[in-house]
């Protein structure tokens, strides 16, 4: 280098000084403890606040709702979570009264967790809004849950919910699988007066995957109700005060199609019925490969197994139509008591619509045989 730069003209002095020049790389300095910790923070945040936690939901890996008291007539919205999002409720969740449809919280996003701290309580303050009448009249009232457009492998857990307004989790739209995991739902204030009413405790639409398991319910409508959707599982649940275990109803909807649904090894008591599938007076679709099994009843006020094809809302018309036929049925090992003036079982199904079903074990007694039952199934009793 020194005898190129001679070539040129340049003496050693201005050599010295190029070099005195020329700048020396720099090492990056390795964080420190302090930055290490700003990151962390960052990947998980506490929300005590909706609004904020709605705004900057997708800056954060972990999501923590502390305590959060939410204004009235506002969704706690956790839509488009970014994938693999944690949302944690911590403490005592509110929501301030309004008339309006809801929901007062929403999740969705591919691969999201949503859990709850010891000690945590989604509280609906549904009392605020019961009235008797439910979504049938008097106050609009909200929905609580929508666990909708959930992809990939998503998870709901241990939620502890505490008097809903109306229907409790509506489940729709999911693909991949969803695992609703130990979730109670307490609605039984609403019993005094009757004034709880349509308050579902899980409604599943147009999805695909899901699994509800060790469910612990009361409330005063269907425990579940399965409306349309493939490879529906739900296991292990207590259901209380409600309406039962339903497929449906089933008609009506822009997806009418119910298809490979288990529900086993769970209890109902003090419910109007039990096990129950209703299809819409009138409509078209399908409910296919449905089991029921392992089922203990008690306390049952109308219907011990249900299974009609001529329902309105609230007023059956007593006449089944052919639509919707139920096909490919498993009823086995539903045990149980109803009421005295209760029915054990009843079944009303088209000419032809109910087929290929397998009926076994089952025992329920204390109430009244019906002796309106209707092209009862090969192998099934009435």
């Amino acid at each position: 280098m020194v005898q190129f730069l001679k070539a040129l003209g340049l003496g050693l002095s201005t050599v010295s000084v190029l070099v005195a020049a020329s700048p020396m790389p720099v090492a990056t300095p390795a964080p420190s403890l302090k930055d290490a910790v700003a990151l962390e923070k960052r990947a998980s945040c506490t929300f005590t606040d909706a609004v904020n936690a709605s705004k900057s939901k997708k800056s954060c890996a972990t999501i923590v709702l502390s305590n959060i008291a939410v204004p009235s007539g506002t969704t706690l919205d956790m839509t488009s979570l970014t994938s693999g999002t944690h949302v944690i409720f911590e403490g005592t969740t509110t929501w301030g009264y309004e008339e309006w449809s809801g929901p007062l919280f929403s999740v969705s996003g591919a691969n999201i967790v949503v859990s709850g701290a010891s000690g945590h309580v989604l509280n609906g303050e549904g009392a605020k809004w019961w009235d008797g009448e439910g979504t049938n009249g008097g106050k609009t009232k909200p929905k609580f849950f929508y666990a909708h457009s959930l992809s990939g492998t998503s998870s709901i857990t241990g939620l502890n919910v505490l008097n809903t307004p109306v229907q409790g989790f509506s489940v729709n739209g999911i693909t991949g699988t969803l695992a609703l995991t130990d979730i109670t739902i307490d609605n039984s204030a609403g019993d005094t007066g009757a004034l709880g009413h349509n308050t579902d405790a899980f409604d599943v639409g147009s999805s695909t995957g899901v699994t509800i398991s060790g469910a612990n319910i009361k409330n005063q409508d269907d425990c579940l109700a399965v409306n349309s959707g493939t490879n529906i599982v739900f296991t292990g649940g207590t259901c209380s005060g409600g309406h039962g275990l339903s497929i449906g109803s089933v008609g009506g909807r822009d997806d009418n199609t119910v298809s490979g649904v288990t529900i086993s090894s769970s209890t109902i008591t003090n419910s109007a019925n039990g096990v129950r599938i209703k299809t819409v007076s009138g409509a078209t679709g399908s409910v296919e490969d449905v089991t029921y099994k392992d089922i203990t009843l008690s306390g049952i006020t109308s219907y011990g197994i249900v299974i009609e094809q001529d329902y309105e809302n609230g007023s059956p018309t007593g006449t089944p139509t052919t639509g919707v036929p139920i096909t490919g049925l498993t009823v086995s090992n539903v045990k149980g008591s109803v009421a005295s003036t209760a029915t054990n079982i009843y079944i009303l199904c088209g000419s032809g619509s109910c087929s290929d079903w397998t009926w076994s074990g089952n025992s329920v007694t204390g109430g009244k045989t019906s002796t309106k039952c209707t092209n009862i199934p090969s192998g099934a009793s009435c």
